[in-house]
């Protein structure tokens, strides 16, 4: 098998670090990485990123309701089907949510591949505009949100309402960050939210929040930009990226209580 047959992608790189590819289609790129010692570095990261994450949001684990449906949800036939079903099953009788920390992808749209795909492109783009709009807001001195702080019941209510979810505002303050406020901005082409943060020494971050009703996935990743990280994730229809010139480790912590409240 040659690159020109069937070139490898980036998604059959996520889908290798997922586990989602068959036994064929993953001895090749095994096959594929060995001689791109580059790429091979970087999904290496990837799946220490996941081990890292997995391990970090394990204390919020928890059952959904929905959980056993997975496993009547009828799919394709054939191995493709069988992979998926499997899949499934892992999901329902581990019971986690957060099962797609290493796997990437959850629901009942896992048994379509081309809906995956789609996802991915979503999911990748989170990051980009979370920092983009860091960019533009955070160093802001005069009108870096629309709505402040002063008003927090009316900006959740106002930016909870366009993204059709019953929005909070995550309160950081024993991490050292207060409310500012919020704006709506743009995610992926419809309505989403952003809201910012503020320590005592005025260091800013964001959180973005973003509604596709089109996404089945959930995965949880870092990115760095420089001194810039995020760590984004998808719960089903929404995604979320908190966002700042912070340590990697206090990125998590805030992110991690940012989960906590948004799920709870």
């Amino acid at each position: 098998m040659t690159d020109a047959h069937k070139p490898v992608t980036e998604t059959d790189l996520h889908a290798f670090v997922e586990g989602f590819l068959d036994e064929q289609r993953r001895r090749e790129v095994e096959s594929w990485l060995k001689n791109h010692p580059g790429e091979e570095a970087e999904v290496r990261q990837w799946q220490a990123q996941a081990a890292e994450l997995k391990a970090a949001f394990s204390n919020y684990a928890k059952p959904r309701e929905n959980d056993r449906i997975l496993l009547s949800v009828a799919g394709p036939a054939g191995k493709s089907s069988m992979l998926w079903r499997k899949t499934a099953l892992i999901a329902a009788s581990l019971m986690l949510f957060l099962s797609g920390a290493a796997a990437g992808v959850y629901g009942a749209r896992l048994l379509s591949q081309p809906a995956q795909v789609e996802n991915t492109v979503t999911f990748e783009s989170l990051p980009g505009q979370s920092k983009t709009a860091f960019l533009v807001y955070a160093s802001e001195k005069r009108h870096p949100v629309e709505v402040g702080a002063d008003q927090e019941e009316h900006l959740v209510t106002w930016l909870g309402k366009r993204l059709d979810y019953k929005l909070v505002a995550p309160d950081l303050k024993t991490l050292g960050f207060s409310l500012v406020g919020g704006r709506l901005l743009p995610v992926n082409g419809k309505a989403g939210a952003m809201l910012m943060y503020q320590d005592a020494a005025g260091q800013r971050l964001t959180v973005l929040l973003g509604k596709n009703p089109e996404n089945g996935e959930t995965s949880f990743r870092f990115e760095s930009a420089g001194a810039l990280e995020t760590f984004y994730w998808i719960d089903g229809a929404i995604g979320y990226a908190v966002t700042g010139e912070v340590s990697r480790a206090k990125l998590q912590e805030i992110a991690e209580e940012c989960y906590r409240q948004f799920e709870s």
